[in-house]
């Protein structure tokens, strides 16, 4: 072989391999896409419950879980008003008079009746009769505690809609305001502390991920997508109620990834919570929590961190778990068990 001859094709492989080099550089540098996993093809994620988990379409909507049954007016956690009646008026009418809004301020108040029939308390509904009327309205939320401007709101549309159904509010059964504010204070004061949402970030270790292949890791583990851009849910087993983690990604990269703009739906890091006070501790949602973080991670390549950016430990892990055993006891130490219904509308 002549000397040129064998300079050219070792210049060729030298090329062929600075190519191959520029485009695996490119390759790894670019945001990881739905299509990308590091998974082998045939391998089939457990859900966290130790069944395989079927992956949805990544444009799929939201399950349907059904409408939440409208909870009981609880003392506990409501101020609330009798509306005598002179007569049964009918489910129909009582809707058809309801305030346009059921809040005053940032509290959610209901007004139920106790159906003629069967003797029961409970949401209007039409095709019934009812003898008795009430109105409650919560003492206490995510947002504070109720305030007197508040109860004024709600006091107002009581007594608008008690005047166009035939009711009358007796002034002697009706909350005296201050009590209620200062009930509704003393409750914010003793729940305010028990409020636990644990949120663990999870960061890319190497390059960024589409929101897409986020989607495709997290749904091998039961994930489905949730109603807002970038939300992602395991569902409860209970049918309506809360999901048990959400995890979440940025929701202009979300919706950045609806409308196929790859670059700008790269992101670097996802949360995953728990909202310790809407989950019973019998579903053992603090488990499912390390699990889903220490798989995400590991099949995302990513470091789990907490809020002040530090990796997370397993001695941190059992740290927070025996905390939150403390604060399961607690909340039932005062009738708001994690999981009930008033733990579910105070904590909201």
């Amino acid at each position: 072989m002549k000397l040129s001859t064998a300079l050219a094709l070792l210049g060729a492989a030298v090329l062929l391999v600075l190519a191959l080099q520029q485009w695996w550089a490119a390759r790894r540098s670019r945001p990881r896409q739905a299509g990308d996993s590091v998974l082998p093809a045939d391998r089939v994620e457990p859900a966290l419950g130790g069944e395989a988990a079927p992956v949805p379409p990544l444009d799929a909507a939201p399950p349907r879980l059904g409408p939440r049954p409208l909870t009981r007016l609880d003392a506990l956690i409501d101020a609330i008003v009798p509306l005598a009646l002179e007569a049964p008026i009918t489910g129909e009418l009582a809707l058809s008079h309801l305030p346009p809004s059921r809040r005053a301020g940032s509290k959610p108040f209901y007004i139920e009746g106790l159906d003629s029939e069967t003797g029961d308390w409970g949401a209007l509904t039409p095709g019934r009769r009812y003898g008795e009327l009430q109105a409650g309205v919560q003492l206490a939320s995510r947002s504070g505690a109720l305030n007197e401007i508040e109860y004024s709101e709600f006091m107002q549309k009581v007594q608008t809609f008690a005047e166009a159904v035939g009711a009358s509010v007796d002034g002697a059964d009706a909350p005296d305001m201050l009590e209620v504010v200062a009930r509704a204070r003393e409750l914010d004061g003793l729940a305010s502390p028990l409020d636990a949402q644990l949120t663990i970030t999870l960061r890319a270790n190497g390059v960024a991920w589409g929101v897409g292949y986020v989607q495709q890791v997290a749904a091998r583990l039961g994930f489905v997508p949730g109603a807002l851009p970038g939300r992602l849910v395991l569902a409860a087993a209970e049918e309506g109620a809360p999901p048990v983690l959400v995890l979440a990604v940025d929701a202009q990269a979300a919706l950045a990834a609806l409308g196929e703009e790859a670059p700008a739906s790269a992101v670097r890091e996802c949360t995953l919570m728990l909202d310790v006070p809407q989950t019973p501790a019998s579903a053992e949602p603090f488990p499912a929590w390390h699990r889903a973080a220490t798989q995400l991670a590991e099949d995302l390549d990513a470091t789990a961190i907490d809020d002040r950016g530090q990796p997370i430990t397993l001695h941190a892990y059992a740290a927070i778990g025996q905390e939150l055993e403390d604060l399961y006891r607690r909340l039932e130490a005062l009738d708001l068990a994690a999981g009930s219904a008033a733990a579910r509308r105070l904590f909201s």
